[in-house]
């Protein structure tokens, strides 16, 4: 599975002005809400239930939040280059910016865990992040997040 399986370019939010988690994972329900059919509040709900959980900050001022729902076809990705990095109680406490969301059919443990490690595997890339953060529009980080070097593990 690529990320290009499961992000398009309308998918992506090049400046996200939000204030505070709370309404990081409205805003990224709320656009869910139109990509996948799914009612916001169902989505917004399992997010913020799964942060009680666990907060799903991997640090570097990453973030992956992420849930399985009844309903779904297939897995969804939305990212967001957030204006102004938020707390988000991320296991090195430092502030979010970068946020891809992950949502997945209530069935499909293999396809979610892998665009899970995917995605993880981008976001520890000092590099990647790098580009991500000076890019700001929507193509170009579309171009970033599913070049073949970001989305594979380097050769041996």
């Amino acid at each position: 599975m690529q990320l290009s399986d499961i992000i398009e370019i309308k998918a992506i939010s090049p400046a996200m002005k939000v204030a505070n988690k709370r309404q990081l994972l409205q805003e990224l329900a709320h656009q869910a809400a139109k990509r996948t059919k799914l009612d916001s509040r169902q989505i917004f709900e399992a997010l913020l239930h799964r942060e009680r959980l666990l907060s799903t900050g991997l640090g570097q001022g990453t973030a992956i939040p992420h849930g399985k729902f009844p309903g779904l076809d297939r897995v969804y990705g939305l990212f967001a280059r957030l204006v102004t990095p938020i707390n988000f109680d991320s296991i090195d406490d430092q502030p979010v910016d970068l946020v891809f969301l992950l949502l997945s059919p209530e069935n499909s443990g293999g396809d979610h865990l892998t665009a899970l490690a995917r995605m993880s595997r981008i976001f520890r890339d000092p590099s990647v992040l790098q580009k991500l953060r000076g890019t700001d529009n929507a193509a170009g980080l579309y171009a970033i997040l599913t070049e073949p070097a970001a989305s594979t593990s380097h050769a041996a």
